[in-house]
């Protein structure tokens, strides 16, 4: 099927889905509550979702801004955008980028970070001046 494909699992949700699999009355890991024979269809568990974030308190969000969410923490955390391009099935890399990520103050940061860090090398520490500049000019324009 063209909408099917293989992804790996961290070994710690590969475990917890084994056991709830040994463990399910039916074929399924999360069969359907009045249709044991069914898999829980996509509208009963965005239900179910809503349900328990409201019980909890927690913010109205939907399945895919939890994709969101997703992919760009993949990022932050080193995940190179042709792999979760893979993961979220897609053909180009440009269009995760462009769909399901947004810079992050942190991201800007680290990046300023880098590009310091390979100036200093290429031009030494005649650089730490300008840097210095920048943070005095930065503070005074917040």
């Amino acid at each position: 099927c063209a909408g099917t494909r293989t992804i790996t699992l961290p070994p710690s949700l590969a475990v917890l889905l084994k056991e709830r699999k040994r463990a399910a009355k039916t074929a399924w890991i999360f069969p359907d509550l009045l249709r044991p024979e069914r898999p829980t269809a996509p509208d009963a568990a965005y239900r179910r979702m809503k349900l328990l974030l409201e019980q909890a308190g927690l913010p109205d969000i939907r399945f895919h801004d939890l994709r969101h969410t997703f992919a760009t923490h993949a990022l932050t955390s080193g995940v190179d955008v042709k792999t979760l391009s893979g993961i979220l099935g897609h053909t180009r890399a440009a269009f995760t980028l462009d769909t399901y990520t947004h810079t992050t103050g942190d991201m800007q940061r680290r990046a300023a970070e880098i590009v310091g860090e390979f100036l200093t090398d290429i031009f030494g520490e005649e650089l730490r001046p300008w840097e210095e500049n920048g943070k005095m000019e930065k503070a005074l324009s917040a």
